[in-house]
């Protein structure tokens, strides 16, 4: 009962930020506040010490692990769904390619220099993608609340989804490089929509809800939800037929923002030792992840928006630069699902998830800049 109390206090958190934030806080941001900030606090000023439980206590319940299961399927599902979306140009791939390759090449680096030797490649190569991810659902709400111009906003849309695509899908084919056998059954599960096609099905959720249904299936088997996803959404658009959430888009959002990324967030954070925390890695480490991943992905972001169109004026592509590398919703996916696998420690993940928090904010911190420059915006040819 005690432990059904904490959840529902945390829950009760995120949930109560969420309305002080309202419109002029994108819920994300309040999330990562609460969960790098609040949560600890709660743990070790109150739960600790007044109830003594540990988080080992918290994390211990039958439900919580079957209710953690499902919201991250669907929370997974839900931003593969971007993939959908893809419209491959030749300024999207400029863009894309340089921002992807120059922070997973610096998260590679830091990985294998910095880390203890006991990461192997497949941790490496997560790190790696956790420096190159984009956060795409976020990076449209403050490309939206901004105004930006539209033309703008899908070219910088479309290159983050080509950018996450190369991630998930990079990062599918080395799990299963392991054991192919287990990509045989996501990839034929996969080909459903081609089937429905052929049998001459219209409706678009006989499309949509096997799509969720299988996300959730795969991942409690064990099996690749990942590779599953990706290929399910490619099959759908080859199909030319478009996903329909199950649910209408408010009580998806509050499926999403009131549990779904409250619950994964808490349940990465209470694996934190915070009691341990600078006992195996020195402050420089957690320092480095929280500025190397920032720098190197405005870095490369900035080389693909000056190949993408070199006569732009610098001014706004720095700022598109540090658009591009809003991390949130989609980091914290990642995130999980490396910790989840054992492929990072809690100490790494606390420290990306605080870098996560910090490279939301900072496209934040310079909006009303950004929203002036783009009312000058001249359109890319």
């Amino acid at each position: 009962m005690t432990v059904l109390l904490f959840w529902c206090l945390a829950l009760a958190l995120y949930a109560l930020v969420g309305l002080l934030g309202g419109k002029r806080l994108v819920p994300i941001v309040g999330q990562l506040l609460v969960a790098s900030l609040a949560i600890p606090a709660l743990l070790l000023g109150w739960v600790e010490p007044h109830w003594q439980l540990g988080t080992s206590d918290l994390l211990a319940p039958q439900w919580l692990d079957l209710l953690y299961g499902l919201c991250f399927a669907l929370l997974l599902g839900y931003i593969l769904s971007d993939v959908i979306d893809l419209d491959l140009n030749t300024a999207c791939l400029k863009i894309a390619l340089p921002s992807f390759l120059v922070p997973l090449l610096a998260g590679l680096a830091c990985a294998f220099w910095l880390l203890p030797g006991d990461y192997d490649w497949l941790s490496a190569l997560g790190i790696g993608l956790l420096f190159s991810i984009t956060a795409i659902p976020v990076l449209y709400l403050f490309l939206h609340s901004i105004d930006y111009p539209p033309a703008a906003t899908k070219r910088l849309l479309h290159a983050a989804i080509l950018m996450d695509f190369m991630c998930w899908s990079l990062f599918g084919l080395a799990q299963g490089s392991s054991n192919p056998a287990s990509l045989l059954w996501p990839l034929l599960a996969a080909s459903l929509p081609l089937l429905l096609a052929r049998l001459g099905l219209r409706n678009d959720l006989f499309y949509s809800l096997p799509f969720f249904a299988l996300m959730v299936l795969f991942h409690a088997l064990g099996l690749n939800a990942l590779v599953f996803g990706i290929a399910y959404m490619l099959c759908l658009a080859w199909s030319g037929k478009p996903l329909r959430l199950p649910l209408p888009e408010r009580g998806w959002k509050l499926l999403m923002n009131g549990l779904a990324v409250p619950l994964i967030l808490t349940c990465g954070v209470l694996r934190v030792d915070f009691h341990g925390i600078g006992e195996h890695y020195s402050w420089l480490v957690i320092g480095i992840l929280l500025v190397a991943p920032v720098a190197s992905k405005v870095a490369g972001s900035w080389l693909g928006l000056h190949w993408a169109a070199p006569a732009a004026a610098a001014r706004i592509k720095w700022q598109e630069s540090l658009l591009l590398n809003i991390r949130g919703l989609t980091e914290i996916v990642f995130l999980n699902l490396l910790l989840q696998q054992q492929l990072i420690d809690s100490l790494v993940y606390f420290g990306l998830l605080l870098m996560s928090l910090f490279s939301t904010l900072l496209p934040a911190f310079l909006g009303r800049h950004v929203k002036v420059e783009a009312r000058s915006h001249h359109e890319y040819s």
